[in-house]
């Protein structure tokens, strides 16, 4: 006779599901209260319906073509960045030592740039690079390359490109590391006997064991990269112009430079739903991957 199915464990869990959803839920449908609104101070609001968000998906207002504009520059950046952090990740995760005391000591140097928050890592690179007292900005200009991130637009995203790179690399690098310590010796051995090459080695055991690791590296750095708001808020305050101003920080300019409480809630409504759809053709396509392989 099979045992009952026994879900009293739900209980433990339920106060903390509770109290998530509430805190969650406030602001939410805060936001969303916001969105249909429009306010001309005094704490006074007018209904404006679906209005915001007509204007921000037409690109010939200026609501919209504002936003769109951020909305690509946040594609780019991401794009950028996980074709330079995933692969610098598996690479460094293959080249880690793999015993003795130098595991512990590479582990504890890759996680420092992590442990470091992010309002200070802007302001380390915006020292860093600047051409007058930075190291990187003297030198570079001194090699004769033209740099200065805060008047060059290429400048300006190649500094925030390498500071994010340098940022949370290590988090890849430390994900795949797991992945590839997961990888039973048995494996290995047979590679060996069989005459694999390292690339065999590489495409045939290790890879496909990291397909899940891998998954959750790149949505944890796609997410917090379309999401990236203090280091570059702190490094080019959104400049020159508006070249690295992103969502996050046009957001910020709208709803507390500006006050324009309605068009920010709105922006901020479409470009969750934004992230949450592309995170879910991620996990769709690549866990499908997986199965094929599997």
């Amino acid at each position: 006779m099979d045992k009952p199915l026994n879900q009293k464990a739900w209980l433990f869990v339920l106060p903390v599901l509770l109290i998530v959803a509430f805190s969650a839920l406030i602001p939410l449908m805060t936001v969303v209260n916001y969105s249909v609104q429009d306010t001309f101070g005094n704490n006074q609001f007018f209904w404006n319906g679906i209005g915001w968000y007509i204007d921000l998906l037409d690109p010939t207002t200026d609501l919209g073509g504002r936003f769109l504009d951020a909305l690509w520059r946040n594609l780019l950046f991401s794009a950028i960045i996980l074709a330079i952090e995933v692969p610098l990740g598996i690479a460094v995760a293959l080249s880690m030592p793999r015993d003795g005391w130098r595991v512990a000591a590479t582990l504890v140097v890759l996680a420092l740039p992590m442990l470091i928050p992010w309002n200070v890592v802007g302001t380390i690179w915006q020292i860093f690079a600047r051409e007058d007292i930075g190291l990187l900005g003297y030198v570079v200009n001194r090699l004769g390359i033209p740099y200065n991130y805060t008047a060059d637009t290429l400048s300006a995203w190649i500094t925030i490109v390498v500071m994010d790179v340098w940022h949370w690399t290590s988090l890849v690098a430390l994900l795949c590391y797991a992945g590839l310590r997961s990888i039973p010796d048995a494996f290995y051995q047979a590679a060996r006997i069989d005459g694999a090459s390292r690339w065999a080695v590489f495409m045939n055991i290790q890879l496909p064991k990291m397909n899940r690791v891998l998954l959750i590296a790149v949505l944890l750095r796609f997410m917090d990269s379309f999401m990236i708001y203090t280091e570059p808020f702190v490094v080019t305050g959104g400049g020159p112009g508006n070249s690295t101003t992103f969502v996050s920080i046009d957001l910020v300019k709208l709803a507390l430079g500006q006050f324009d409480l309605g068009k920010a809630a709105a922006m901020s409504i479409v470009y969750n739903l934004i992230i949450l759809a592309i995170c879910w053709v991620f996990y769709t396509v690549m866990t499908r991957l997986d199965a094929r392989r599997g």
